[in-house]
């Protein structure tokens, strides 16, 4: 693989135009037209499809394993700021209660990812409407997030009840988890109470002590000692391997820490930030989509990951709103533009998706080649930027 790094110049004829990046939107706008009211009609996961219809996804809105709904919700809330078509909010509406629900009949079946369900959906609506039953919803999730604390190795589970203590997530932690930490800097905000604050900080310390490696790659998953507190070591659920490079884990690490130091002001996040994207880009190739992870041995097909390649874009944004640097904002357009590309955008109208050529990874049925919800999302939100001036729901 031909490195790139944060120097090497992209040439401007592979830069989109701004055209580009509005017919991609529409394409994204027209078909969450489509999804919204799928998802309003029957509430549940929309993980990820191999011919793009999502909602054949076999996962119940409440089961625990839940944590995609809310990119359709997400994509739903972006169509509605830009076109202002109320339509969109009012099947947004429909889904109030199941999203009550979720955290009061079913709180006990959810996990660390309320940050991925409620930062786009209850903490946007209470913000473009001020409707208190949204900011009563929110800070709720957010309270029952605060209850994954674990205080003794001062991280937030990931998996699991947290009374069941026999379960093998106990005491795990995964990067994901720093997309998350925005419902909690949310709601201490809203409430005055730095009590959300500072687990969100706490987490956000443990993870840039136990998750980067010297080298700046970034590994999925950390376990600790139950009883103690105390780092037992690396694990993995989405990689290749314990000791691999998974690209999306590094994309939710980049655009977390960007997100964290936008929260507190520490600049080791936002240092944090910028090491792992040099490190993220100058892994990328010619054909910029990165594979879905940076080590995987040579005998395995380099198979490419639109997901990590938007949130990847949705990161660099982030990170450069602190941080100047004119050649990572190529790369972040480099990125985009591929993405537009008919290779991985999917302009029929008849499929539900948007982004071809996503990679779930090694987690749950180890799907290869599919369109997914959250690459879908984080496309949508760099378009929405670029486009309308949007500004992402995670601040």
């Amino acid at each position: 693989m031909n490195g790139l790094s944060l120097t090497t110049a992209v040439p401007r004829n592979r830069l989109a135009s701004p055209s580009r990046y509005a017919q991609a939107y529409d394409v994204c706008v027209e078909k969450t037209r489509r999804t919204i009211v799928a998802l309003a009609d029957s509430p549940k996961s929309g993980a990820f499809a191999a011919d793009g219809n999502y909602f054949a996804f076999e996962e119940g809105f409440f089961e625990i394993g839940n944590w995609t709904s809310s990119f359709f919700t997400g994509m739903a809330l972006l169509a509605l700021q830009s076109t202002k078509d109320l339509t969109f909010l009012q099947q947004i509406n429909r889904l109030s209660d199941v999203y009550s629900e979720k955290i009061t009949t079913h709180g006990r079946n959810t996990m660390h990812d309320l940050g991925f369900l409620f930062s786009l959906y209850s903490v946007p609506l209470h913000q473009l409407t001020g409707c208190p039953a949204h900011r009563r919803t929110g800070i709720h999730a957010a309270d029952t997030l605060a209850k994954r604390f674990d205080v003794r190795g001062n991280y937030i589970q990931a998996w699991g009840p947290m009374d069941d203590v026999t379960t093998s997530y106990a005491g795990l932690a995964i990067i994901d988890c720093m997309m998350n930490l925005p419902l909690l800097f949310w709601a201490s905000r809203e409430t005055g109470n730095r009590f959300y604050a500072e687990i969100a900080i706490a987490h956000a310390e443990t993870t840039l002590k136990h998750f980067i490696r010297p080298d700046d790659s970034v590994c999925h998953a950390f376990r600790f000692d139950l009883k103690t507190g105390k780092p037992v070591g690396p694990d993995n659920y989405c990689g290749h391997a314990v000791e691999s490079h998974w690209a999306r884990g590094t994309t939710w690490a980049i655009y977390g820490f960007a997100l964290a130091y936008r929260h507190t002001g520490k600049r080791r996040f936002l240092d944090a930030s910028l090491r792992l994207a040099k490190k993220f880009t100058a892994l990328l190739d010619d054909e910029w989509v990165p594979v879905w992870d940076f080590k995987l041995p040579s005998d395995l097909p380099p198979l490419r990951d639109s997901s990590a390649a938007a949130i990847a874009v949705c990161a660099f944004d982030e990170l450069l709103e602190h941080h100047t640097d004119p050649a990572l904002a190529e790369v972040a357009e480099a990125l985009l533009d591929r993405l537009c590309s008919p290779t991985y955008l999917d302009t029929d109208s008849n499929c539900l998706g948007v982004l071809r050529e996503g990679e779930v990874g090694d987690g749950v049925g180890k799907a290869k080649s599919v369109y997914t919800s959250w690459g879908d999302y984080y496309f949508m939100e760099a378009l929405a930027r670029r486009v309308h001036g949007l500004s992402p729901h995670w601040r």
